[in-house]
């Protein structure tokens, strides 16, 4: 009787959870120019939605995939909290608690927080900064300092041989030094400026590929 043939390892692959259109596009600009990744980036929704559903979509997806990265705009839980109803647990009070459970009970999952937005990931490629820009249109007019002709628009996200990637993909290196330098989200903090995208290009999933030579 021949031996019974062992079933071929599952390819390792990642979920992006996204909420806003530009996280969407600077990951699928990614994914277009990085084509010898080891994995398969899948931004597969853009989910305009409450933190609830958000928080299901991870923890399902934490099923399906050897690593999920929940990317998270945090201007606008920010925003939400401050217009909360009394008595009413706030959108900043249920991300802490979804974090909570996600650290305890998901090891495959990452959390990250740009706050105000992806934006100030963005910036943090021409500058280092620990200025807090409480709205994201602020983080938007420092960073046409640098990129004067930057628009929140698909057009000039995903442009072919220009897109948002490609540019700022020399600066790369200065972005996850800057964004190392300021830290990780703390819940004691939630005013404060963080851009975690580092933690998505220096995850073991993605082996060395980013890191610097």
């Amino acid at each position: 009787m021949g031996r019974k043939k062992k079933a071929p390892p599952r390819r390792k692959s990642a979920a992006v959870i996204v909420e806003g259109e530009t996280e969407k596009w600077y990951i699928s600009m990614l994914k277009r120019n990085e084509r010898r990744l080891p994995i398969s980036i899948k931004p597969e929704l853009n989910v305009k939605t409450t933190l609830e559903k958000q928080y299901k979509y991870v923890i399902n997806a934490a099923e399906d995939y050897t690593k999920v990265f929940w990317v998270v705009d945090f201007d606008t839980i920010l925003a939400e909290t401050k217009t909360a109803k009394k008595g009413t647990s706030t959108p900043l009070e249920k991300f802490n608690n979804y974090r909570q459970k996600i650290e305890k009970d998901y090891k495959n999952v990452v959390i990250i927080v740009n706050n105000p937005c992806l934006e100030f990931w963005l910036l943090l490629h021409f500058e280092y900064t620990t200025r807090y820009f409480d709205e994201c249109g602020k983080a938007i007019k420092q960073v046409k300092k640098h990129l004067p002709d930057y628009k929140k628009t698909e057009r000039f996200y995903t442009k072919q041989d220009q897109d948002i990637y490609l540019k700022l993909k020399p600066q790369l290196q200065n972005a996850i030094k800057n964004g190392e330098k300021l830290g990780e989200f703390s819940p004691e903090t939630p005013y404060k400026a963080i851009a975690e995208m580092h933690l998505f290009f220096l995850n073991d999933i993605f082996e060395d590929y980013f890191k610097e030579d």
